[in-house]
């Protein structure tokens, strides 16, 4: 009897020794332990989760953003989504948009600086039908044309092609009417539309807007000079991770498409597959290696430069070597 209370004693003894010793750790000891020692940070994209977002989901979804130290909340977008604001406002730490935004956000003062071009050539097209016979951006003549006309990539269009009786339309938001007039065509995202399209039956055929030489780098991460100046440290932990989720979702994209569609039900798992797969020749194009991943030019930004400005989107004042990290 003895010797049990004995050995009761000595648990005892053990557990309240424990409790004690935890007790003694401070907060410093215990901060790399909780979500609170995380940086918050805000990414808000242009438009609903898509494909075209998909390696900054994949960093959230396989835990890169955290291994980085970042609580990163991304935040939808819509039609017209008002991105540049939300960032110079301070609305936003970051946001995703495309290479001209970041030019003609300049022009109007804005301190937009693009760091990371996921996507090197860019989605933009044009979807017409295959039994129209049109070959190619120069042969657009004799329909209709749905599309943003006052976005960069449309004013490019009707400055550099004739467009022969071609009546222009807003953009549908939907291959809706494309599904039931033949003689009508719309702008598109080549990982989009067209693939709706060709699901309901309909014969897609897809121009690239960068055929015609105008070709914007697309789904940037983007911030203000300010973030760049002031937090450094912060910018080069979001660019690492945002890098490692792009390679990620290139690698395999099944987890990250699961999550995209939960937040964007509209967005098949097909629809979602199909988008990575074309990504992959956007994001890499040509054997770009890996590592290269989105990286900028000082003469791709330049050319885009001078192609906003013969739309008189800009002037020869904007400074392009500052839309960018080098």
């Amino acid at each position: 009897m003895n010797k049990h209370l004995s050995l009761l004693l000595l648990l005892i003894l053990a557990f309240i020794s424990g409790c004690s010793s935890d007790k003694t750790k401070t907060p410093d000891d215990l901060v790399e332990d909780t979500p609170e020692s995380l940086t918050k940070v805000s990414l808000q994209l242009n438009w609903f989760p898509e494909a075209e977002h998909g390696g900054y989901y994949a960093a959230l979804i396989h835990g890169l953003f955290e291994e980085e130290g970042l609580d990163v909340e991304i935040i939808a977008g819509g039609p017209n989504s008002p991105v540049i604001q939300k960032l110079v406002s301070g609305q936003a730490d970051f946001i995703i948009g495309n290479a001209d935004q970041v030019l003609t956000s300049r022009a109007k003062d804005s301190n937009a600086v693009a760091l990371f071009a996921p996507l090197q050539t860019s989605p933009r097209c044009i979807m017409v039908h295959e039994s129209s016979g049109i070959e190619t951006l120069a042969d657009l003549k004799d329909m209709t044309l749905g599309m943003s006309t006052g976005r960069a990539f449309a004013l490019f269009m009707q400055k550099r092609l004739t467009l022969e009786n071609i009546t222009l339309v807003g953009y549908p938001g939907s291959p809706a009417v494309f599904l039931n007039d033949k003689n009508y065509g719309q702008q598109a995202y080549v990982f989009s539309e067209p693939f709706v399209a060709r699901q309901a039956g309909s014969d897609p055929k897809v121009l690239m807007v960068s055929d015609l030489g105008y070709n914007p780098y697309s789904s940037l991460l983007i911030a203000t000079q300010e973030t760049i100046d002031s937090d450094k440290d912060l910018v080069e932990r979001m660019l690492r991770a945002s890098k490692k989720g792009w390679l990620q979702y290139l690698k395999d994209s099944t987890k990250t498409n699961a999550h995209i569609h939960s937040l964007n039900e509209e967005m098949g798992l097909d629809i979602l597959a199909f988008g990575a797969k074309t990504l992959e020749n956007l994001c890499l194009p040509d054997g770009m290696p890996a590592e290269q991943l989105g990286s900028m030019t000082v003469k791709r930004w330049q050319e885009l430069g001078d192609q906003l400005v013969e739309i008189e989107l800009i002037d020869e004042t904007i400074d392009i070597g500052g839309a960018f990290l080098k």
